[in-house]
């Protein structure tokens, strides 16, 4: 897998203490571009954050555009209803690409990128954003499927509470290669290296109430064949 060279002047994100690479600092990185790109391909982000004292993980869908990343979800939701009035969150995206099986238990590790994000959420009141960043929750699950669906009525829009979420302080943090083992143990007769992993579509299956007339779209098509 390729990623971008760095930039450590225009594309780098600010990173705090708290949001800087400490363990294997070399794995880590700023560059807004590979932030983006992680955003880009993950589905599921973490959204950490402390309310009446308990610390909370949810895990929700997301979508992005350009610097803002946005997620939504009923106004009665407890998440949404804390993250409106300002505090701190964090927010964690990972993406695992391998198992990495070394020759000792020590070193087993996995390939993977991840990114963490920390910041302020703010309410998206104006309607065109709104419709903006749901749109965005559409087509980040699979590109063109906003288009051919019916948008939300007035009732869906009021019903459904959209933060927006600025990418200013983030950091990603990847691991690539082969196993990495202790001198001594290359001389062991053990199996080792990387076991790949990706999430691959299958076969559309057809709502059972689906008119018979009705054939896959071109954009659900493409999907499955990517």
């Amino acid at each position: 897998m390729n990623y971008p060279e760095k930039n450590p002047i225009s594309q780098q994100l600010f990173h705090s203490k708290r949001s800087t690479v400490k363990r294997v600092p070399k794995r880590g990185s700023y560059e807004r571009e590979l932030i983006y790109q992680i955003l880009d391909e993950g589905f599921i982000c973490y959204v950490s954050f402390v309310a009446d004292g308990q610390p909370f993980v949810i895990p929700t869908a997301y979508g992005r555009v350009e610097d803002k990343l946005y997620i939504h979800g009923s106004p009665a939701s407890r998440m949404l209803r804390a993250l409106q009035t300002g505090i701190e969150v964090c927010v964690c995206v990972t993406l695992v690409d391998g198992l990495v099986l070394a020759r000792s238990a020590f070193h087993h590790s996995l390939n993977y990128r991840s990114i963490v994000i920390f910041g302020t959420a703010t309410i998206v009141k104006e309607e065109e954003d709104k419709l903006a960043a749901l749109k965005a929750f559409c087509d980040h699950i699979i590109p063109d499927r906003w288009q051919a669906t019916r948008p939300p009525n007035p009732h869906e829009l009021k019903g459904t509470l959209v933060l927006s979420l600025p990418l200013n302080e983030a950091s990603a943090k990847v691991r690539t290669g082969a196993p990495i083992d202790d001198e001594k143990d290359y001389e062991i007769p053990v199996w080792a290296g990387v076991i790949p992993l990706t999430i691959t579509p299958g076969e559309p299956i057809s709502d059972p109430r689906l008119s018979p007339d009705i054939s896959v779209p071109a954009h659900v098509r493409d999907y499955v064949s990517k």
